[in-house]
């Protein structure tokens, strides 16, 4: 799985090959296979484990502040640290990136991702004591989900970490990220 998850991170879904992850991890693709019968479930699991621990990942930033402001920087974190991982990509961000050519159960664990993400800076973005209502909450979450995203993608194309730096600086002098 691990191998997969930085096949998939560094190339797309595209790219994911029974082959080479068995020729990296010393194993036929046959033995692969028994455990995935079907790219797609491979993928469905790969994006269902990275979406398992990025929620974990999540909940305890959480758990160590209610301050809005920390809670972005770590989020935000998270999405650097990727980029500093050999120019990698969030793996569901960059399978978003196929989503018309992936299987339904992929399709299904990457909307969930978005899912998760929203949801908890949703929560996050609710800390303030801003007077917004919650449909507010929640676009500005989207928002900031998208422009994360966007700027990991950016950053990775230009193979400039302080592409990423100068954008998550942008959104926070202009209000979209506290």
């Amino acid at each position: 799985m691990s191998v997969a998850r930085l096949m998939v991170q560094a190339h797309g879904y595209n790219a994911l090959s029974f082959r080479e992850i068995g020729k990296e991890v010393g194993v036929s693709s046959a033995s692969i296979h028994h455990h995935f019968p079907t790219k797609g479930d491979l993928g469905a699991a790969l994006a269902q484990r990275y979406t398992d621990d990025g929620s974990v990942a999540l909940e305890k930033l959480l758990a160590t502040s209610k301050d809005a402001h920390k809670c972005m920087t770590g989020y935000a974190a998270i999405f650097r640290a990727a980029l500093l991982n050999d120019n990698r990509m969030c793996l569901v961000g960059l399978m978003s990136a196929e989503y018309d050519d992936l299987p339904d159960e992929v399709r299904t664990e990457v909307d969930r991702f978005a899912d998760v993400n929203v949801k908890w800076l949703t929560e996050v973005l609710s800390l303030r004591k801003a007077k917004t209502g919650k449909d507010a909450i929640q676009h500005q979450a989207l928002a900031i989900y998208a422009a994360i995203g966007g700027a990991q993608l950016v950053a990775r194309g230009r193979g400039d970490i302080a592409m990423f730096d100068r954008a998550i600086t942008a959104y926070r002098a202009a209000g979209l990220i506290p």
